[in-house]
């Protein structure tokens, strides 16, 4: 590994940067993967307090301090950020439809990129901007990686391998439960651009392809067709909060997709299990959270069950890692570290596609069938 960290930045100053993205950078800025140059916000007051925090979560001297740039105020923007030279590298945490301008301006200068998921608002703006990446970008060399923590997480990883090595036999069917309670106090809820979305699903949308990520990476094959309804249940999560889909892989398995932020109480009732049973086992993956002394832990826990044909179980635990891993996976990309297989795949802008892809698929059908493949093919 080279000795020089990498050079990167943060674009976005919102909860998901503070709250993961600089701790999963405090982690990996220990062993000299990579090193936070700048961050950046189009509110001077944002950008300065997310590099006050940078400074304390990572331990800063006041010779390391952290640079600010926003929009306003008499200081620098984001292309002074872009056009130092010591800043290789971009991590894109933005509202969902702000991010492809700013995407495609780091690629112009010369900037690698990893941007948050969605990948885009639907799957013709995700393609538009893949077309352009190839086309123009991705040939000068040029790295750009989607941030889906959720295909990066450990326990998500060990139930695809559970899967692929045989384990439980071939696939016959499936099934992915997610329903929780998005109140009206939860600080997601009260950012803004959330509040009042300008894009297909609302919450359905951002938080919804965490969980077709799950069954992008835990299944075998891939997802060509969609058959579902959606629905608002509760008032202030418009335009939909709930969607049930059946699901169908290019290798005939079946499955039920169920997503919900309308559970009336959340809480410990909230829930998300994957099951995917196969011709000789099965395996299942659940997400909880532990009790600590000093309440709930915030960082979710992996639970992977998997059982043979003969009834013996094998379960694993795993705390959630996957905000770390992706950014890990992202920089060794970048420096050109091939130490992981397993991050070597992650992040794929076309998987990402295929993600919103079943979400658009579900939110439109209404009760007809959509063909998933030719949506993500464009045709």
């Amino acid at each position: 590994m080279t000795t020089k960290p990498l050079g990167i930045a943060i674009l976005g100053a919102g909860i998901f940067a503070r709250e993961a993205h600089l701790p999963a950078i405090a982690t990996l800025s220990k062993s000299s993967l990579l090193k936070l140059e700048a961050v950046y916000s189009r509110s001077l007051s944002s950008s300065s307090k997310l590099a006050e925090l940078a400074t304390s979560t990572l331990n800063l001297s006041s010779s390391q301090q952290v640079q600010v740039y926003s929009d306003d105020g008499s200081g620098k923007g984001l292309d002074d950020l872009l056009a130092r030279s010591d800043i290789h590298a971009v991590i894109v945490v933005l509202p969902i439809l702000q991010q492809p301008e700013v995407i495609v301006k780091a690629f112009k200068a010369g900037k690698h990129v990893l941007s948050e998921k969605p990948i885009g608002k639907d799957v013709k703006t995700a393609l538009e901007l893949i077309k352009l990446y190839e086309s123009e970008y991705k040939p000068k060399g040029l790295l750009w990686r989607i941030a889906e923590n959720f295909e990066c997480e450990s326990g998500v990883v060990a139930a695809a391998e559970a899967v692929s090595s045989g384990a439980i036999g071939r696939v016959a069917f499936f099934k992915l439960s997610s329903v929780g309670a998005m109140v009206q106090d939860n600080q997601y809820y009260q950012t803004s651009w959330r509040t009042v979305p300008e894009y297909q699903g609302g919450f359905l949308l951002d938080g919804g392809v965490h969980y077709t990520a799950i069954l992008r990476t835990v299944l075998s094959d891939p997802i060509v067709s969609a058959t579902g309804h959606a629905s608002l249940t509760k008032e202030h999560l418009p335009p939909h909060d709930t969607i049930q889909s059946i699901l169908q892989t290019s290798s005939g398995a079946h499955g039920i997709f169920e997503l919900s932020f309308a559970l009336p109480i959340g809480g410990e009732y909230a829930s998300t299990v994957v099951e995917i049973t196969g011709t000789t086992g099965f395996v299942k993956l659940s997400l909880t959270s532990k009790a600590t002394e000093e309440g709930r832990d915030p960082k979710p826990h992996y639970i992977v069950k998997v059982v043979g044909q003969d009834g013996t179980e094998k379960v694993t635990e795993f705390l959630s890692d996957g905000v770390e891993k992706e950014v890990e996976y992202f920089a060794k990309a970048v420096l050109g570290v091939k130490d992981d297989p397993v991050g070597q795949g992650k992040g794929d802008p076309r998987g990402a596609v295929r993600d919103v892809a079943i979400i658009q698929a579900s939110l439109t059908s209404n009760g007809n069938l959509v063909d998933v493949k030719a949506l993500v093919e464009g045709s």
